[in-house]
């Protein structure tokens, strides 16, 4: 409910600090003291249009701030979680307006759009007034209302699944008929790339195994290369074996060896030779052994260059990664078993189809049946309100009119309009066409003493409901809407007494002077002067006792 709200500048008032309670809060004061000063300030802070004239003058800018205290289920609550601005039990809307007529908008003092202002508005407050309708007065809002009254809304639920099953079906016949029309399109080409495919048969994380084992087989070859080339340094450079490294050591031998004896100097050299061709055989056999470990395959290597270069070539022409190849062929062959069998699955899903609109069909009648069952208990309600209300001549009738097939939805097959006729014989029409200010107020207040239990909107502002009646009418004003307020926060613009007796809160508008400049003031009114506002209200400028003994009488 709306639980403060604080104005600065805005025309007569300068600074105003309101804290409102539930049930029934009157407003009351003379003509021209300001009371739809306090409504147009509600009404900017709601997201209604701003105006450079609602700036207080002399000053730079006006601000208003309506505090709300949001229930945990409250739709408010989901609408902030969408635009991502904190979901509180305390809401803040705040409205300013510059002297030049620019606004700016926040909600819990996060910067935010009129557009989204106005919504959250139309989730907290419900205005009806001599010329500002929100609420009943919208059709939108008509089915939804019967549903709460009938106690529909489980059927209206089963309704809404079935209508999301029925969508859901019908997409996906869709997309497969596209898919087959599209498959039908390409199938030579996607045979052909299928078949490509198929016999390339990619594996996935290939490419990155055999660029690794390539790299292995090439340092391999060098390495190869290098051992070769070591060998190829102490083996033989002719036929003969008579050159290389092994032919100078046995040369070298036999030269020594032609020494005359004794030849003691030169046995430790034989000696060393004789070593050094040990050490050299042993050499060029170890050589040769790895010579023959680290050969590479070449028909291997060149098996994997020629795979790598197969898939990358396959990569760039179907313009994929190659670690995306086995998914490509895992979806070209889905789309050509898809075209396969597409038609045999086009008929299940156009059954499956066929089905789930049956069933949107069979529990929308259902609601539209139940409907109408709570239309006619809902007019006879309605009925019974009008008369003490002025209002006998008048009924309301609920029409249920079929949409066409595009315009069926979650809410059902039927559009739901309030509609009204104020005289016998008089065609109805829309609420807000048939009726006057004072009638159409009226008639939301007795829509709204039998809707109240499933209002999904928790405060209530009536602007003079009691405009041209008196009386008796208005003692019947003050006590529908005292029952409206058992269940909803209301608040009313009143001049009748009958009325204001019945608030909880009562608030008196008064314009006065403060230096050379009017202002409006407005005061919370404890028991005695309320006594005296409302003896006031009957008697006029001169307050009696008879008018302060009626007032009692109507407190009582």
């Amino acid at each position: 409910m709306l639980t403060s709200l604080a104005i600065r500048d805005v025309v007569l008032i300068e600074r105003l600090d309101l804290s409102l309670g539930a049930g029934l809060t009157v407003l009351t004061g003379e003509t021209g003291a300001g009371k739809s000063i306090l409504l147009d300030s509600l009404g900017l802070a709601l997201g209604q249009r701003a105006e450079a004239g609602m700036v207080r003058s002399g000053q730079a800018q006006a601000s208003v701030a309506a505090c709300f205290h949001l229930p945990p289920e409250h739709p408010a609550r989901l609408l902030l979680t969408e635009q991502g601005i904190g979901a509180e039990d305390e809401l803040v809307l705040r409205r300013v307006v510059q002297a030049d007529g620019r606004s700016r908008a926040f909600a819990n003092d996060e910067p935010v759009g009129v557009t989204l202002l106005k919504r959250l508005g139309a989730l907290l407050v419900e205005v009806q007034g001599q010329h500002d309708q929100v609420g009943l007065a919208d059709p939108a809002t008509h089915a939804s209302l019967l549903d709460a009254f009938g106690g529909l809304e489980s059927r209206r639920g089963k309704v809404a699944e079935a209508f999301r099953g029925w969508r859901a079906a019908d997409r996906a016949l869709r997309e497969a008929q596209e898919a087959i029309a599209q498959a039908q399109r390409d199938e030579e080409w996607l045979r052909h790339a299928v078949e490509e495919l198929s016999l390339l048969a990619p594996v996935e994380g290939e490419e990155d195994a055999l660029a690794a084992e390539r790299q292995t087989m090439q340092q391999g070859e060098r390495r190869a290369e290098a051992v070769a080339s070591a060998l190829s340094e102490l083996q033989p450079r002719d036929r003969r074996g008579s050159t290389g490294p092994a032919a100078a050591l046995r040369a070298a031998a036999r030269a020594l060896e032609r020494l005359p004896a004794p030849n003691e100097e030169a046995t430790p050299i034989l000696a060393a030779l004789g070593q050094a061709q040990d050490a050299l055989a042993e050499a060029e056999g170890l050589l040769e052994r790895l010579t023959s470990e680290l050969g590479p395959d070449p028909r291997r290597l060149e098996q994997v260059e020629e795979r790598l270069f197969a898939l990358r070539a396959a990569s760039r022409k179907h313009a994929v990664a190659v670690v995306e190849l086995p998914g490509l062929l895992q979806d070209l062959s889905a789309r050509l078993a898809a075209l396969d069998a597409g038609a045999e699955r086009a008929a299940a899903l156009e059954a499956a189809a066929t089905a789930a609109r049956d069933a949107y069909v069979r529990e929308a009648q259902a609601l539209t049946a139940a409907r109408s069952t709570a239309a006619g208990r809902l007019e006879k309600a309605v009925a019974g309100e009008l008369a003490p209300l002025k209002l006998e001549r008048a009924r309301l009738h609920i029409a249920l009119e079929p949409r066409e097939e595009r315009a069926w939805a979650a809410d059902g097959q039927d559009r739901v309009t309030f509609l009204v006729s104020t005289n016998p014989g008089q065609k109805p029409g829309q609420l807000e066409k048939i009726a006057s200010g004072g009638e159409l107020s009226r008639l939301m207040l007795a829509l709204k003493v039998v809707l109240a239990r499933g209002s999904p909107v928790p405060t209530l502002v009536f602007d003079e409901v009691d405009s041209g009646i008196g009386g008796a009418t208005a003692a019947a004003v003050g006590e529908r809407l005292a029952r409206v307020a058992e269940r909803l926060q209301v608040l009313v613009v009143t001049h009748s007494p009958q009325v204001a007796a019945r608030g909880a809160q009562h608030w008196r508008v008064a314009k006065g002077v403060r230096g050379d400049r009017a202002e409006t003031r407005v005061e919370a009114l404890d028991p005695a002067a309320r006594r005296e506002e409302l003896a006031r209200m009957l008697a006029g400028e001169t307050v009696t006792e008879a008018a302060r003994a009626a007032a009692d009488s109507l407190l009582r």
